[in-house]
């Protein structure tokens, strides 16, 4: 594709690189950026190479963000991956280099970037950064960052199991399985929860509200984070749990903010759900998406919408 190879030319012109991610992140957000990033720092050891965003303890396993000065932007290349619009970019700065280059694989409802590469068809950023190395002739997939691509992939995917998964993802899966690093452990490391966790889990599962269109949700209040000692930023493990049960069609996790605010994690295992986080100002895919509620009037709203999108929907179940 062209604007692979102009992607791999402005990576080849510019000395100092800065890859950026998306907020709260997942191991596709890390796993793309850091992938990247060790491709870019083997094929060109003299480039200065930096990770912008917040570390997380649960991602350590991923590697380590960078802190520069602001004046590291001036004349470098900003490359921002797996964030659909420019709120969610982790780190203000993204647009204070001399180019900016947006890669993703979420609708481009925001087209931010001197260059946009975007695959709404890909199972996962990082599966599209496999792609980039495939086609250059100096980018090198060595063991650590077939590793970090191998996360994103697994954690975008839900271990394979979603629709965006394809022939191409398990081709590359499959790629990347014969490189020196540990499969099992990667799977394991991403299904692997603490003892908080769990009590999280068994919480849903008991307060889970489903309603008879086959729509569920949970409101999770700041008071139960606190007595499981856990932050909006441990719930991502949770959000996938109400697809397994049977019937369920789609579903809002609603976390509440330390402002009150609500984040609305929204899934589905059939139904388009993407408009509906547009109309809370989020966005996404079409059965995954996310949003913000300003207020528990908000919280009505938005279920009473998911109550009548299962409702009206005829098709088959994923």
């Amino acid at each position: 594709m062209a604007v692979q190879q102009e992607i791999l030319n402005a990576i080849r012109k510019y000395s100092t690189i800065i890859i950026q991610r998306h907020k709260r992140p997942d191991p596709d957000a890390i796993g793309s950026q850091m992938g990247l990033a060790k491709m870019i720092k083997t094929a060109y050891p003299e480039k200065h190479v930096y990770c912008i965003g917040k570390q997380y303890q649960g991602f350590n396993w991923l590697g380590q963000e960078d802190t520069i000065k602001p004046s590291t932007y001036h004349g470098a290349l900003v490359i921002v991956t797996d964030t659909a619009n420019q709120p969610r970019i982790d780190g203000s700065r993204y647009n204070q280099g001399d180019m900016l280059i947006k890669i993703d694989h979420h609708p481009n409802d925001d087209t931010y970037g001197d260059l946009q590469w975007i695959n709404d068809q890909a199972s996962s950023a990082s599966e599209m950064i496999y792609d980039l190395c495939a086609a250059s002739n100096k980018l090198h997939m060595d063991a650590e960052s077939g590793r970090l691509i191998y996360a994103g992939i697994v954690g975008d995917t839900g271990r394979f199991k979603y629709p965006s998964t394809s022939p191409h993802t398990f081709y590359v899966a499959s790629q990347l399985s014969k490189l020196d690093f540990s499969i099992s452990k990667v799977n394991k490391k991403e299904e692997e929860i603490d003892l908080p966790m769990a009590h999280l889990c068994a919480y849903l599962y008991t307060n889970l509200h489903i309603l008879p269109s086959g729509a569920a949700y949970i409101v999770i209040d700041n008071h139960v984070l606190s007595d499981l000692k856990l932050t909006d930023e441990n719930t991502s493990a949770v959000v996938p749990l109400p697809g397994n049960i049977q019937g369920i069609k789609c579903w809002i996790i609603f976390v509440q903010q330390a402002d009150k605010t609500y984040r609305l994690r929204i899934r589905s295992n059939g139904p388009v759900i993407n408009g509906l986080a547009k109309h809370f100002g989020g966005g996404g895919h079409a059965l995954a998406s996310g949003a913000m509620a300003d207020g528990i009037d908000k919280v009505k709203a938005a279920i009473k919408e998911l109550d009548q999108i299962a409702k009206n929907y005829k098709g088959d179940m994923v």
